[in-house]
Formats: C-alpha cells, sequence, structure tokens
C-alpha cells in the first residue's frame, strides 16, 4: 500500500489502475468511482488509518472494454504495470515488493486502441493559447491515434468556430486564461472535456524546446515561421501528451502550419442546425455525413468528415477535389474495382502509430501488411499511364504502387511471408511467425515441441512401470512438471523399489503428486525452449517495428493515398445512387441552382417509397444583381426550413469538393455559412430560447460579408407581434443593405413582403399550398412572389386541436384580419359559444356521411365472393373521385 500511494499522489486527479497480477486493481475512492461507473463489486482488502480498504478490480486482459467505459464517463486513468517479474524481484529479497511505474495515462484526446476508438471517426487533442494583446490566438491539434499534427494562429473571436470543425475529444487550457471571455466562449461551446494545465507548459520557450526535442532538430525553420501564440499551444499541446506518454518518446509527425482562413467557416450554432456531421440526437444517423458516406476505407471515412466539417476556400484544391471525383463518375466499372481493392485495406494509419507508440501487436503487422498489399492492387487497376489522371489520383496512384518503392515493397512481401494468419493480439503470446522465416526460431520450436512428444512417452512409460493407467504428467507454475495419481495409488509409488524414481512432492484430497530426476531435466530443457522461442518472436518483432519506424513518413504518405483515393471513389459512388453533379465554381459572387435537392431529406423519403420535390434557386451579391436577398414565406410544414437549409448544405458539400444533389449548381466561393434555423434555449447559460436566437442572429449581421451565405428562419417569433416584426424588419435590411451577403430570410411576418418595393437586391418567393375538401394540402414547390396567407389554423388542425378549439381560432383570426387593432371586441370563448353547459357532455358534431361511407355500412365482407369485393372496391373509388 505504501508503494501504491506513493504512485496515486503523483497522478491525483486520475483513476489508478494498480497492476497486481492477472488484475488491475483499485482503492480507496477511486475503487468506489470505478466500481460505480462499471457496476462491479466493491470490496475490501486490510485497513489503512484503522477502516478497511475499499478495493475493485478488473481482469488485465479485458482491461480496454473497463477503460472505454471509464473515459467515456470523463475519467482520467493512470496505468500502472508491474516493471518486472516476481522472479527478478526475489533477487533482491524473499520480501522484495515487484516494482511499479506508469506506463501511460489514457484520457480521452490521447485514445490509440481499436476498441477504444471508432475506426471511422478521427479523434483531436487541442491546446489554445491568446497572444500577448488578447486579440490574437493559436490552436495545436493533434491526433494521437495517427500522427497528424496541426497549427495555427487565428483571430482570437474565431476560436470557437474553429475548434468546432475538429472532432474535439479533449481541450487543453491554460490556467492562466481561465478569465480569458475568448477563451470561455470556445470552451463553452466545445463539447469535449476540458482539462486545465499549469501555466508555465504553455510558453513560447515550452513550445521550443519540446518541439526540437520531439522532432530531433536544433532550429524550427523547416516546419515554418510560428508565432509566440502558435508556439505556447505547441508547448502546451506537446507537454500533454508527454505527460500522457510516462517518458516515452513522443510519436507525432511533422507540423502542417494551416492557414487561419484557410477553410469556410462555420459557427457552432450552424453546424448543430444544418447537422452536418451529428444529428439534433446526436447520432451519426440522419446527418450529412451519415447520408452521403460510401468510403470503404477508416482513413478514407475520416478524410470524408475532415472535409465536410472543414471545407476549402481554396478554388484550386476545390477543383482538384472534384477533378478526381468527376474521373471515378465517367467510369462505373473503375469505381467499383478501386473499391474492392481498397475494401481489402485496414486501418493503415493507426496501426502504425500503434507501433510507434510502443502499443501495436502482431495485428499491427498483419494489417500494415494487407493495407499495402491492398493499395498496390487498387494503384494497377488505375492503369500504367498515371499521366493521364488527374492529379490526385496520379499522386495517389504513385504512393500506393509499391514498385516505386523499394522498401516499402520489400516489408510489404516480407510481412505477409513472416506473420500468420490470424496473429494474436500481443507479442508476447508468441505464435505469429510462420515457419521457415527464422532458423534460429525454428529450431527453439523444434527443441520445444519435441520435448512435449518426449513428455508424452515419458508418461506411457512411467504408466507401464507402475501398471497404473490413470497416471498423467501435469503441469503448473508452482511445481513445474509433475506426475499425478489418484490418491489411492499414492502409497505404491512412495514405496520400494518405486519410491527410488518417484520422488514425493504435495498429497492431496484425491490426488498425490511426485516428481523425478528425468522430468525436472526435461522441464529445463522445455522451460528453455519455450522462453528461448518466445524471445526470438519478441526479436522478430522488434526489428520488424524498427522497418516501420524508419519506414514511418512513407507509410503516412501512403495512408493519405488510400484516404484521397476512397474518398474520390465514395463520392462518385454517392453520385451514381443520388443523382449528384459537379458543381461549376465561379469567381462572381453567385448561387444559380437548378432543381436543387436536400440529401439527407431525399434519403429518407427514398426509404419510405416517396419522392422529393427538387426546387430552384437564384441569388447573386453583385451591384447589378436582380437578387442577393430572397424573402421566402408559405406556411408551417410547407417544407421552408428544408428549402433554406438544402441551399446552404449545397455551399458546404460544393467547397469540400463534394457531388451536390441537383441537375446543375453554379456557385461562387463563400467565406462563411450562417444559419439561423429553429428554437431552443440554453438554461444552462441563462438564455431563453429568444435570447439565444437573438444571440445567433446578432453573429449573423455583425460578421456577414458579401461573400457569406446566409440562412434565417422566424427571426422575431420569440418576443411580441411587434417586437418580433421590428427586430425581423431590422435584419432584412442589415442584411441588404450592410452585409450584402447572399441570403434566405424565412418568416410568417406577411409585412415584410412589401420590402421588395424598396430594396433592389431583395425579392419574395413562397412555398405553394392547397386546400381541397377542408384540407391543406402541402406541395413543396417554391413560386415567385409571397404566400397568399399562412394556413396556421389549417396546421393546428392537422396537428390535432380539438374541433372546437380549432373552429374557434378560424373565427378570431377572421375578426382579427379585419379589425386587427381591436382585438379586445372579441367575445370570450364561453361567451362567443364554445364552452360546453356544466356537466354537459356534449358530442362534437358529425358530419353527414358520404355515399362512399353509406355503402360500406351496408356491406358485409364475408358475405362477399372475390369478384363481387373487386367491383365493390371500383365502385367505392368511383364515389371517392366524385
Amino acid at each position: 500500500m505504501a508503494q501504491y500511494l506513493s504512485i496515486k499522489a503523483r497522478h491525483e486527479d486520475a483513476l489508478l489502475f494498480f497492476r497486481m497480477g492477472d488484475f488491475y486493481e483499485l482503492f480507496f475512492q477511486d475503487a468506489v468511482q470505478a466500481a460505480d461507473i462499471l457496476d462491479i463489486t466493491l470490496t475490501a482488502r486490510g485497513e489503512y488509518d484503522g477502516k478497511p480498504i475499499p478495493m475493485a478490480g478488473v481482469p488485465y486482459h479485458a482491461a480496454e472494454g473497463y477503460l472505454a467505459r471509464l473515459i467515456k464517463a470523463g475519467c482520467r486513468v493512470a496505468v500502472c504495470e508491474q516493471t518486472e517479474s516476481p522472479a527478478e524481484a526475489k533477487k533482491r529479497g524473499s520480501k522484495a515488493i515487484v516494482n511499479r511505474d506508469i506506463v501511460r495515462i489514457v484520457t480521452p484526446g490521447t485514445l490509440t486502441e481499436d476498441a477504444l476508438l471508432p475506426a471511422r471517426q478521427g479523434q483531436a487533442l487541442c491546446a489554445i493559447s491568446l497572444g500577448a494583446g488578447g486579440t490574437e490566438a493559436a490552436i495545436a491539434v493533434c491526433d494521437v491515434s495517427t500522427g497528424r499534427f496541426d497549427v495555427s494562429a487565428l483571430a482570437a473571436d474565431a476560436l470557437a468556430d474553429t475548434l468546432t470543425a475538429y472532432p474535439l475529444s479533449e481541450l487543453l487550457v491554460s490556467e492562466g486564461d481561465l478569465d480569458k471571455p475568448t477563451v470561455a466562449n470556445a470552451v463553452a461551446a466545445s463539447a469535449a472535456p476540458v482539462t486545465f494545465r499549469p501555466a508555465r507548459a504553455a510558453s513560447h520557450i515550452s513550445g521550443q524546446t519540446l518541439m526540437k526535442e520531439t522532432f530531433g532538430v536544433s532550429a524550427l525553420e523547416a516546419f515554418g515561421d510560428f508565432t509566440r501564440a502558435e508556439l505556447a499551444s505547441v508547448g502546451l499541446l506537446l507537454d500533454y501528451v508527454k505527460l500522457t506518454q510516462a517518458g516515452a518518446d513522443i510519436r507525432l509527425d511533422p507540423p502542417i502550419r494551416a492557414q487561419a482562413n484557410g477553410h469556410l467557416a462555420i459557427d457552432p450554432a450552424t453546424r448543430t442546425s444544418l447537422e452536418i456531421d451529428r444529428s439534433m440526437r446526436g447520432e451519426r444517423d440522419g446527418s450529412l455525413l451519415g447520408t452521403i458516406d460510401r468510403t470503404v476505407t477508416a482513413p478514407g471515412a475520416r478524410l470524408l468528415s475532415a472535409r465536410l466539417s472543414r471545407p476549402s476556400v481554396d478554388r484550386a484544391e476545390i477543383e482538384a477535389r472534384l477533378d478526381a471525383a468527376s474521373w471515378f463518375a465517367d467510369d462505373r466499372d473503375m469505381v467499383e474495382t478501386v473499391r474492392a481493392s481498397l475494401k481489402a485495406a485496414p486501418d493503415l494509419e493507426r496501426a502504425r502509430t500503434r507501433l510507434r507508440l510502443g502499443r501495436g501487436g502482431p495485428r499491427d503487422l498483419a494489417a500494415i501488411s494487407r493495407a499495402l498489399i491492398a493499395a498496390h492492387e487498387a494503384s494497377t487497376r488505375l492503369g500504367e499511364d498515371v499521366s493521364a489522371l488527374p492529379g490526385k489520383i496520379a499522386n495517389a496512384a504513385e504512393a500506393l504502387n509499391l514498385s516505386n518503392s523499394l522498401n516499402l515493397r520489400q516489408l510489404a512481401d516480407d510481412l505477409e511471408t513472416a506473420i500468420t494468419e490470424n496473429p494474436p493480439t500481443l507479442a508476447r503470446e508468441g505464435g505469429f511467425i510462420n515457419k521457415g522465416w527464422d532458423s534460429a526460431l525454428d529450431e527453439a520450436r523444434s527443441l520445444r515441441d519435441d520435448s512435449r512428444q518426449i513428455i508424452a512417452g515419458l508418461q506411457a512409460k512411467y504408466a507401464e512401470l507402475t501398471g497404473i493407467n490413470a497416471l498423467k504428467i501435469k503441469f503448473n507454475n508452482v511445481l513445474g512438471y509433475f506426475v499425478d495419481v489418484p490418491a489411492r495409488h499414492g502409497d505404491l509409488l512412495m514405496k520400494a523399489p518405486l519410491s527410488e524414481t518417484f520422488i514425493h512432492r504435495q498429497t492431496l484430497a484425491s490426488n498425490v503428486r511426485f516428481s523425478t530426476q528425468e522430468l525436472s531435466e526435461l522441464a529445463g530443457r522445455i522451460s528453455r525452449a519455450e522462453d528461448e522461442a518466445r524471445s526470438r518472436e519478441i526479436a522478430i518483432f522488434d526489428q520488424f517495428c524498427k522497418r516501420i519506424e524508419a519506414l514511418s513518413s512513407t507509410l503516412a504518405h501512403t495512408a493519405n493515398a488510400i484516404a484521397e483515393l476512397d474518398v474520390a471513389a465514395a463520392t462518385a459512388e454517392w453520385a451514381f445512387v443520388a443523382d449528384a453533379v459537379r458543381p461549376a465554381l465561379s469567381d462572381s459572387i453567385m448561387f444559380e441552382a437548378d432543381g436543387l435537392r436536400h440529401p439527407v431529406v431525399e434519403a429518407a423519403l427514398k426509404k419510405e417509397g416517396q419522392g422529393f420535390t427538387a426546387n430552384n434557386l437564384s441569388l447573386s451579391a453583385t451591384e447589378e444583381a436582380t437578387t442577393r436577398l430572397l424573402l421566402v414565406t408559405g406556411p408551417n410544414m410547407a417544407g421552408k426550413s428544408t428549402y433554406l437549409r438544402q441551399a446552404a448544405l449545397a455551399v458546404i458539400m460544393a467547397q469540400a469538393g463534394l457531388f451536390v444533389p441537383a441537375r446543375s449548381l453554379t456557385l461562387g466561393l463563400t467565406d462563411r455559412v450562417f444559419s439561423r434555423v429553429g428554437a431552443s434555449d440554453d438554461l444552462a447559460r441563462g438564455r431563453s430560447t429568444f435570447m439565444v436566437e437573438m444571440v445567433e442572429t446578432a453573429a449573423i449581421l455583425n460578421q456577414a460579408t458579401e461573400r457569406s451565405f446566409v440562412i434565417m428562419d422566424e427571426v422575431g417569433r420569440g418576443t411580441s407581434t411587434w417586437d418580433g416584426l421590428a427586430i425581423a424588419w431590422a435584419a432584412v435590411e442589415h442584411l441588404h443593405s450592410v452585409n450584402r451577403a447572399r441570403s434566405l430570410f424565412a418568416t410568417h411576418y406577411h409585412e415584410l413582403t412589401k420590402l421588395v418595393d424598396d430594396l433592389p437586391g431583395a425579392a419574395n418567393a413562397s412555398l405553394r399550398a392547397k386546400e381541397w375538401k377542408d384540407d391543406l394540402v402541402f406541395l413543396h414547390e417554391v413560386q415567385c412572389g409571397p404566400a397568399d396567407k399562412s394556413y396556421g389554423v389549417q396546421v393546428a388542425r392537422l396537428a390535432g386541436l380539438p374541433k372546437k378549439a380549432v373552429k374557434r381560432a378560424a373565427q378570431i383570426l377572421k375578426q382579427l384580419e379585419a379589425e386587427p387593432s381591436a382585438p379586445e371586441s372579441l367575445p370570450l370563448f364561453a361567451a362567443a359559444g364554445f364552452a360546453p353547459a356544466p356537466n354537459e357532455d356534449e358530442p362534437e358534431h358529425q358530419a353527414e356521411p358520404s355515399e362512399a361511407d353509406k355503402l360500406l355500412q351496408q356491406v358485409d365482407p364475408d358475405a362477399l365472393t372475390p369478384r363481387e369485393a373487386l367491383d365493390m372496391l371500383y365502385r367505392l373509388k368511383a364515389l371517392s373521385q366524385n
């Protein structure tokens, strides 16, 4: 316990997994907390200060599953391993304690194991730092599971937008920045757990020192000219990674300096509203990513997610992505062939990183081998003449072709030859090297296996010598190999002459155990052979790890090429399925769409056997523009929100380099996308629904430029009618005349539709609806001009309001439309004749039954012949049509 407490004192903020034999044990409050989270037994062991010590434990071979649950619950776990064997400890004295030490601290942002990470989702550990003036900031982001490392400088007020573009697993903040408003806003916008670190770690000196140490360089110029804020964020990140690796080397790829304005800016509210990678329920299903993802590899899935989360603003980069997808889209057979090859490729990125970190095993070696072979096969499908391929596909083909790298080809061949088909997870388990690969290993295995045959022969010899057929030779960790006989035969072996051969070792209730000189010598040979074979296999494993470390950058390049090729082919595959087209990019500020559709809604309708109504949209923010702001009116449920959202999603998809569900789309590059759609409160931060709405509206009006794309729905509906109308009116004018952004503004304030007479860049559009036989039919078609009315009462009836309430609402509406300034003249519900008399159960008014109803009442279905039933069906159909 003294050993435990000394180690725990170094990591008081983490649960301590204390290795004791085949279990990780937890003590004191750690045990109580873990038992509650993991639903395992809480027991006690020994005493401390006169009280029993709470204890809980998990088997070491099943620890990953328990770790996953603890990390999901927001815990950090310090893993303490035995750093020597009990035999080595005994050399220091019979009562010596086995040495133990922390080998790793497991946190949400530093996971690498397959069992703890979603294969198709990236993870990001991010550190943020503010510049001296507080207006400049920087972030350092890494994915420990793949080795990627990004650094970028940005404006402090853009921190929240930038952070939410990454799949954040953990956020690092300096204690010195706790009281900074921009940092507080960024922390609040992120759902990731926050870890506060000492201010000393977030210094540019620390960043310089740790980066030089990590990458083994004496100067940083080769990586770029970093600002002080960037170096401070790097220092904060690398200091934490070093802590979690418990002294092991940091294994990250060289940093990539990302441009602060290199991506389409999307604020947190817009990401949530548009459901880009997560639906409103927080699930992947129902999101844009979940709908369009057709990738077949884990690196490809992560790259697609990154592109959707951070669309580009670089036209050359976007066109290169679209060129790659278009090349595949022109050849369906090529798409299927390449995807079939890539599907066989395991996750090369994470396998490489686990081996570099010393957490990998034989299965990771096999994964690298299969990935390289599958990648090479995919490259051969693309043809020999790479000059005829689009740039990104040509680069991928060269990177994946093993003929271009002798070392990579040799590694792939050697791994395929050496590693068994189904290797174990851990190298210490042995048995993962094929026979014939290493002569020394084969010799040790032969000796071991031959000795086992000798054991079997020796057992037969002793059985014949003693006449005891039940005699067995067994093994355990205490006695080693021993002769085991039933208790009734024990006396026989302890009497001369057999006692001269068999040496008594142990008597149990039903068995007696013996050893012999011959068996002891043989056991020694077997033990030495097994140890030698295991040691040799581990040595071979280490040799492969060193080769992989030497080729690490080449393997990273190969993994990137697999992802690039997968995303291009997957984009074409989705285009085939969804009838999507390549967007055309323009230098002008425009948005011209023909037959645009919402990919997620369309996919949901298709599952129900229904079609989606496509619509057109034309916007331009130029001086000569006929329309840069479109006022959209129409009833609830008619499709206004869908119409707005599908336009914003089209911008994101196009600038991510993906095809768009439309007949055609021409887009002028956009710097930001804003969405103010839907209503929700934020009670935790003291914000009502209307306050949230106003905060989001303020962000748009303060930040949108003429290059932005804005969708806003129902602004001002959370307050009184006249207040709301005034706010919405001002917002429309500001968007049109100050921001000058391409905008879609949906509203139920029909007074706003008159603004188009005074705003030259504004126009009206509406969603069509039709009243038919007291029913409201939504046509989901967009037409020019404003809606004639909102149909709110009809929608209320469709929602199931009582008939009396619906009828009363219609009466009130009619009078308000006639005299909008005199609502006080309306009689109350009861005075208007809508309330039932006391204790009177008044039935609802029943409509006169139709001819079809009367006919159905006369029919006895059981008495109809099949022919009569068919005739009846035709009669009913004719009556319904009339």
